[in-house]
């Protein structure tokens, strides 16, 4: 297995208050570990325009899946914070970091 840190893009298109961005970080912040603090790379960054950026560590085969795995989880995530695909949609995941042997 290798460890990919997956960035996922997203709009928030309703207001998101304190809560909601700790409550966020909080429920990920198991994905957020030893790669992505050796890389030096925020968890959640948030943007003019509620535009925000989620970076998450996740093991996987291969880069297809890792993605996949990482847009499931933030989906899932968002929706437990109750917002819809309609509220937060995502964009595409980019593969920011890798550590593992090829």
């Amino acid at each position: 297995m290798t460890t990919y840190v997956i960035t996922v893009p997203g709009t928030f298109l309703r207001d998101v208050d304190d809560a909601a961005r700790s409550g966020l970080a909080r429920r990920l912040a198991s994905y957020h570990t030893d790669l992505s603090e050796t890389e030096d790379v925020e968890l959640l960054t948030l943007h003019e325009g509620g535009t925000f950026s989620v970076r998450l560590e996740v093991e996987a085969s291969d880069q297809a899946t890792a993605e996949d795995d990482a847009v499931r989880l933030l989906a899932s995530t968002l929706q437990e914070l109750g917002f819809s695909e309609k509220d937060a949609p995502l964009g595409p995941p980019a593969v920011t970091g890798v550590d593992g042997e090829f």
